[in-house]
Order: structure tokens, then C-alpha cells, then sequence
């Protein structure tokens, strides 16, 4: 089903940059000053679940791109969802709101808890994400799923 998403994005995003899971740890594990703003394209829930360590959340289907008016807008950000196509809206609006270095994480949260990284509830480590719905939820290990009611 991950070829599907790829394709997906290509067709609808031809000019998505996409950084991959392993990419984007050994960029936070620098510890530089150049670390990317990372953004949760999530629902609340989703993100109450669980998010990457310093994710900030942005509204997914109607983001309040003036809130990032501090961003420089050569800053590098990273947008993240579950699986990566709401990030990718998400992503092409910052894009062509002037943001220069604007990245989508390939694989969403769901590639990043199924390569083991660490994922958030504030600040303490969880186990669970949000499995967004039934269908999508089967990219995500089902040892990650979070039991939502």
C-alpha cells in the first residue's frame, strides 16, 4: 500500500520534497542549530496520542499559515501525518506561502514507529499512535496501535 501513497503524492505533488525516516533522525541527532521546525498535520487526537519528540501541531485541512510569521522563511520544516498525504497539502501550502525548505516525512509517523524511533505524549516516551482509521492503520505495526474508542 506504500507504493500507492508514493504514487499517490508524485501524481498530486510532483514538486513534494520527501525526506525519509533515517534522514531525518541523523539530521536531529546532529543536535545543530540548523534543526528542522517539525510539524504534526494531524488531528488533535491524533497528535494527543502520540507525535515526534518537538513536533508542533498545525491545523491539517485549513493550516493558520500566519502563525509561523517568526519562521524565517529559509528555515527547514519537516511536515508529518500518519502516512504522508495530509502532510503533503500541508507541506505544498507552506511552500507557496515562500518557505523555502519545506520537506515531508515519507511514511508519516506510521514508517517512523515502524523503524522503532521515538515517539511522545508531552515529554514521555509512548508506544502507541493514533491508527488514523481501519484501512490506513494497517501500514502501522499493530504492537504501535493506540485502542481509540
Amino acid at each position: 500500500m506504500f507504493w500507492l501513497l508514493k504514487l499517490l503524492l508524485w501524481l498530486n505533488f510532483p514538486n513534494l520534497k520527501l525526506i525519509k525516516v533515517d534522514e531525518l533522525t541523523r539530521w536531529l541527532n546532529e543536535k545543530a542549530s540548523s534543526n528542522p521546525l517539525i510539524l504534526d498535520a494531524r488531528s488533535q487526537e491524533e497528535y494527543a496520542v502520540s507525535h515526534i519528540k518537538s513536533a508542533q501541531w498545525i491545523e491539517p485541512t485549513n493550516p493558520d499559515i500566519s502563525a509561523l510569521s517568526e519562521v524565517a522563511l529559509d528555515n527547514p520544516i519537516v511536515v508529518y501525518c500518519s502516512i504522508g498525504y495530509r502532510s503533503a497539502k500541508v507541506a505544498q501550502q507552506l511552500h507557496h506561502a515562500g518557505y523555502e525548505n519545506v520537506f515531508n516525512l515519507s511514511g508519516g509517523i506510521f514508517q517512523w514507529a515502524n523503524q522503532g524511533k521515538p515517539i511522545f505524549t508531552d515529554k514521555h516516551q509512548v508506544e502507541t499512535v493514533h491508527p488514523y482509521n481501519f484501512i490506513w492503520g494497517k501500514l502501522l505495526k499493530s504492537k504501535y496501535h493506540a485502542h481509540i474508542k
